[in-house]
């Protein structure tokens, strides 16, 4: 079985500065760091390379410093690594991101399966490995919380949806997001770094792909685009109530009522 897991290297903190013009993160000099949420996928790959002896490959998109986070995935166990790095990559909303990572992993060799996290803290959008597996016309399950059974077809999953628990039989080749503690990352071992400093790391750029159209990736590929960012409005207005409980019950409601937080409830 190949396995492919996305990842993504995100700021190390939130003092990140955005590019008045294009409205994306300056991340030239900001401390970065693995998503967390990405953790949780690839202890779900290893786990699977423990039980079936898969073959993991990691892919990230991103500048050159993005190694870093591949060189991180290698400690733990990963096999192979692929950077997506083009200056015409940069600026990539979902969409042209979900594209370039689909365009990726097919000019890496393709898999049988695709492991990612929910979601990254710098965009929070959920959305690439729905819009990855599409581009690449597979099956896909998100919120994958727990693994019943794997086969050398299919793989049979939890989904935790909001309202109820749904199981699910999907074929391979398929694609699934991982939730949050559907096992415990494990620590990168600084035995396994000494073993794979030297392993190289494959750098893939727009001309290796299929499709080398610059329009369809980067800003040129993006038909989504940042309109404004701001920090949220900082107020410290506050009101003191004095009264019997029955009194402060009914004006906290009218209060409530007025702000139309209480429509929801009707």
């Amino acid at each position: 079985m190949k396995i492919a897991v996305c990842i993504k290297q995100v700021p190390g903190t939130a003092q990140v500065e955005i590019d008045p013009l294009t409205g994306v993160l300056k991340r030239d000099g900001v401390e970065s760091k693995m998503n967390p949420y990405d953790l949780y996928a690839l202890e779900t790959a290893l786990r699977f390379k423990q039980q079936y002896g898969a073959e993991i490959t990691v892919i990230t998109m991103g500048p050159p410093q993005a190694q870093s986070v591949i060189r991180e995935a290698f400690m733990m166990g990963v096999d192979h690594g692929v950077l997506l790095s083009d200056r015409r990559f940069g600026g990539s909303d979902v969409l042209a991101t979900s594209y370039t990572l689909a365009q990726g992993i097919k000019a890496a060799g393709g898999c049988d399966l695709i492991v990612c996290g929910k979601q990254t803290t710098d965009g929070d959008t959920a959305q690439v490995g729905a819009e990855l597996a599409e581009f690449l016309g597979i099956s896909h399950v998100t919120n994958v919380c727990r693994i019943h059974e794997v086969t050398e077809s299919s793989i049979t999953v939890d989904l935790d949806l909001p309202l109820h628990l749904e199981t699910a039989k999907v074929a391979f080749p398929c694609l699934m997001t991982v939730e949050k503690g559907i096992f415990e990352p494990r620590l990168p071992s600084y035995k396994l770094k000494l073993a794979t400093e030297d392993r190289p790391i494959k750098v893939l750029k727009l001309d290796d792909m299929e499709d080398r159209d610059p329009g369809h990736y980067g800003l040129n590929g993006s038909p989504t685009q940042v309109k404004r960012i701001f920090p949220p409005e900082n107020t410290n207005t506050h009101e003191m109530w004095n009264g019997e409980p029955g009194e402060l019950a009914g004006k906290l409601f009218h209060f409530l009522d007025d702000k139309k937080f209480l429509q929801q409830l009707r």
